[in-house]
Formats: structure tokens, C-alpha cells, sequence
């Protein structure tokens, strides 16, 4: 009778210890869940760097023309050839087409829904009549950083102009986990010696940060 209890004794507590661990490994996987979720959420993405390449007079006014290097990284990371624009003003805006997928797709890290796609579509200088605008990708057109070179070319422009009418259409865009498509246009004071880094929100829109260029640089005109 003695030993039966025992045997209980020892039988009840191996469960409760394996309860306990059930729980406690479930708390744990959840709230590294949670936490993985929530970094997802809130990460972003650089998607291309800015700088003033020079600011000069204008012969033909009293103002100073600035040039701005323009920088786009591909889905990968790596660099595209870089595009320079100059404006008569240093206030300068980049027309973005942004895509907001559904969260669950964020919060799952999906690879093709994953963070908010994009499409830079015009770099501009707002000035009245004399407003400054280029063209930096047009719309149903293969975009920068996304052609698959060596692959059929009018297959892929076929591709793209499905896309654009999908984005924009609210009830086919929702079959495919499109949240909404709009179109943004972050901007600020563009100065020399400062670097600014485009970066998309990975459940939100476009943003642009600022910090100056490390003092290394300064004063230095560095070719590569």
C-alpha cells in the first residue's frame, strides 16, 4: 500500500512537471512568435540612397540649380545604375507608387507579399508654372530593378500591364492580398553633405531619413 502511494506521489508530480513544461515551452514559442511578428512589422527596407552632387548658379536666373545623385537597389540589395537629376530649387518629391499587402502576409514573412512593394515613378520640384518633373519609370512599363534580363521581354511588359490594372482596382487587388495601392510622394530639403536613405516600411508606405556623410568624406571628391 505504501509503495502504491509512492507510485502516485511520483506519478501526479511527473505530470505536473510535464504540464508545466507543455505551458511554459507554449508561452514561449508564442511569445517568440509575437516578437518575430512584430519585428516584421516594424522593419523596413532601404530602397535607394540621394545626394547632392553639386549646386551651382544659374546663368539664366538668379538661382542655384542642384543636382541630385539618385541611387535605386534592386529586390536583392545591389545597386542600378545611378540617375542624375537638377533642379532649380533643392525642395525635391519622389512620386512612388506603393502596394500594402495584408498583414498576415507581413507577419508571416511571405516571399513575394512579405513588405510593401514599390515603384518610383517621377522625381519632381514643385515651383508653380516652372514645376521641374522627369521621369523615372512609366506606368505598364517593365520598372527599374525588376526587368529578368534574357527572358522574353514582351511576355514580362504583359505581366507588368496586368499588374498596374490589378494594383489599382480595388476588388481584383483584394483577391490577391493587395491592401490598397496609392500613390505617395515623400520629399524634403535636399543639402550638400548630407546622405538620404529611401526606405519602405515593410506594412506601411515610403520614408526618408537623413544623417551627414562621415567626416572622412568631407572636402573629398572620391572616384571609383
Amino acid at each position: 500500500m505504501k509503495f502504491k502511494n509512492i507510485s502516485l506521489r511520483f506519478l501526479i508530480a511527473a505530470v505536473i512537471i510535464l504540464l508545466s513544461l507543455f505551458f511554459i515551452n507554449k508561452y514561449l514559442g508564442e511569445t517568440r512568435t509575437l516578437k518575430e511578428i512584430i519585428k516584421r512589422l516594424n522593419a523596413d527596407s532601404r530602397i535607394a540612397e540621394v545626394l547632392v552632387a553639386s549646386v551651382a548658379a544659374d546663368g539664366s536666373s538668379d538661382r542655384n540649380a542642384t543636382t541630385i545623385k539618385f541611387l535605386e537597389y534592386d529586390a536583392k540589395g545591389n545597386p542600378l545604375p545611378p540617375k542624375y537629376f537638377t533642379f532649380l530649387g533643392n525642395i525635391i518629391q519622389f512620386q512612388s507608387m506603393v502596394i500594402r499587402f495584408d498583414d498576415r502576409y507581413v507577419q508571416s514573412g511571405h516571399d513575394l507579399k512579405g513588405k510593401s512593394a514599390y515603384i518610383f515613378m517621377k522625381v519632381f520640384c514643385l515651383d508653380g508654372k516652372n514645376t521641374q518633373i522627369f521621369d523615372i519609370n512609366n506606368m505598364n512599363e517593365i520598372p527599374t530593378g525588376y526587368e529578368v534580363k534574357g527572358e522574353n521581354r514582351n511576355f514580362q511588359k504583359a505581366l507588368w500591364r496586368r499588374f498596374w490594372q490589378y494594383a489599382l482596382k480595388p476588388q481584383p487587388a483584394s483577391r490577391i492580398g493587395i491592401k490598397n495601392a496609392q500613390i505617395e510622394a515623400p520629399g524634403t530639403k535636399f543639402l550638400p553633405g548630407i546622405l538620404y536613405t529611401i526606405k519602405i516600411e515593410h506594412d506601411g508606405g515610403m520614408r526618408i531619413d537623413a544623417k551627414p556623410l562621415p567626416d572622412i568624406l568631407k572636402g573629398e571628391k572620391v572616384n571609383f
